[in-house]
């Protein structure tokens, strides 16, 4: 039997806002346990929430940028159950009317631009967090640590229709969003520290049926390549576990990446179990069409713009257009390019940033931000390139010593002391075509022959001669030119 996969993912992303969703505690990462938790973070009694405007401005920001519904009125919620670190027995959220319903997330797939809806996105606030592990209590017990740190951390889960088919296209969905709430500056990004987490629901169907299967919730992922691995192993683990007879249970499980595997974590709550209802501390949300506008006057201009304006305004192909706007931090360090003088040379910045560049990048696991060699520096030796003085070859040697901070990264300079100034002059280059052809008589046969690796062949006996210096374009004309007489 041919088998089915279906994905919908819940994303937890944390808001950049200083202070907490509901209290004035900081939302600064790395803080000793409990040293940012007030009494409203804490339940005292008597203690009540204000809600943090700057948690709903995000949350329209990113209702404009997917294109979604921004509730002129939406309401928070008690959603009850019990945790260790969860101080008030309840979590404040919104079920019914949530800020945010409805919008698309675009991403490309093996060069395929593929759309998932999303089905809400609502505010919410975090738990505080268990700490298990070499723990020990007042008289040395092993124990359970509460930090309530996070608790009341301002998040804004993001909720897609289960219409992903993959695993690599939810990774894709995931990578996208990410970049998103990070272009639009709403959210850090960080995964390691819990900024952004994804929830995956994984069911299976035979190939055709309409009904979806059971499925199961893989709980707090926070790694794209844990993601793939914990969709495929569940897949797996569901399809086996029906074709031996058995049953999926709706349940929520946690992925080990130690192991590659899932384990069970607890029964699979509903809605109704969770007895939400108004909270009555806090009134409902009201956004104006004037505090939209306002949003929207202050918005960065978004990924898909600014990828279609590389496409009209730099003659891009749109594969370059849509690599060099993965991302926020990219597309600004290409666009510093051409502002500091390269606008001519777009396709040759675009090549450069998507190539060198990002090589010497992933060779170093850093980001664009952290490069040891500054737009600037790039727009001048892609001017370099452009105006002749050195071939695209030699190029990638001088990028090499700009890496290093060679001649603090001077293009001219590192040109001049390494002697690396392509030959241009025609009676230069015209000698040594000559000397090459009357050297390899046997190769101008082949060609002659019409063997096409035979010219390629001489390019590069020409080049050895110029020791790589010669301008190739002349050498290819030259060489027709001789070869053709």
């Amino acid at each position: 039997m041919e088998w089915e996969i279906v994905i919908g993912l819940e994303t937890h992303t944390q808001l950049s806002t200083e202070s907490k969703i509901f209290s004035s505690s900081s939302t600064r990462f790395g803080a000793l346990p409990n040293t940012q938790a007030n009494e409203v973070d804490m339940a005292l009694p008597g203690a009540l929430p204000v809600f943090n405007r700057g948690a709903a401005e995000r949350a329209i920001r990113l209702g404009l940028a997917v294109g979604g519904h921004i509730a002129p009125r939406s309401v928070f919620e008690r959603k009850n159950y019990f945790y260790p670190d969860l101080p008030k027995n309840y979590q404040i959220s919104q079920m019914e009317i949530p800020v945010v319903s409805g919008g698309t997330v675009s991403f490309m797939l093996d060069g395929e631009e593929k759309t998932i809806n999303l089905t809400r996105a609502h505010l919410e606030e975090d738990a505080g967090k268990s700490l298990h592990e070499n723990f020990r209590g007042p008289y040395g017990e092993s124990s359970t640590g509460i930090d309530l740190n996070r608790a009341g951390t301002p998040l804004l889960e993001i909720v897609s229709e289960p219409e992903m088919r993959s695993a690599a296209e939810a990774v894709g969905y995931a990578r996208a969003l990410h970049s998103l709430v990070v272009w639009l500056g709403i959210c850090d990004g960080n995964m390691q520290e819990g900024s952004f987490r994804v929830d995956a629901n994984v069911s299976v169907r035979p190939k055709g049926q309409k009904e979806f299967g059971t499925r199961c919730e893989l709980k707090n992922i926070n790694s794209f390549r844990f993601l793939e691995r914990a969709i495929q192993y569940e897949a797996r683990r569901q399809i086996e576990l029906i074709e031996d007879g058995g049953k999926v249970i709706q349940e929520t499980r946690l992925y080990d990446s130690d192991r590659d595997e899932t384990r069970s974590m607890r029964s699979k709550e509903d809605a109704h179990d969770y007895r939400y209802f108004p909270d009555p501390d806090l009134p409902p949300l009201f956004i104006s069409e004037e505090w939209i506008e306002q949003v929207r006057q202050n918005m960065p201009e978004l990924p898909a713009q600014k990828q279609a304006r590389f496409e009209q305004e730099f003659e891009l192909s749109r594969y370059d257009a849509s690599q060099l706007t993965v991302d926020r931090a990219t597309s600004d360090f290409f666009e510093a390019i051409l502002q500091a003088g390269s606008s001519a040379n777009a396709k040759l910045a675009a090549n450069w940033v998507l190539g060198e560049l990002s090589a010497a990048l992933n060779r170093e696991e850093i980001s664009i931000e952290q490069s040891k060699v500054s737009p600037a520096q790039l727009a001048q030796l892609i001017a370099r390139i452009a105006d002749g003085t050195i071939s695209n070859k030699i190029a990638r040697d001088v990028f090499a010593a700009q890496w290093d901070g060679e001649l603090n990264g001077d293009v001219d300079a590192i040109i001049d002391a390494r002697g690396l100034k392509q030959i241009n002059d025609v009676g230069a280059i015209e000698a040594m075509v000559d000397e090459v052809l009357a050297a390899n008589p046997s190769i101008v046969e082949q060609h002659r022959a019409g063997k096409p690796k035979a010219f390629n062949a001489l390019v590069g006996q020409v080049m050895k001669v110029a020791k790589g210096k010669a301008n190739p374009q002349q050498i290819n004309e030259m060489l027709k030119q001789k070869l053709d007489a």
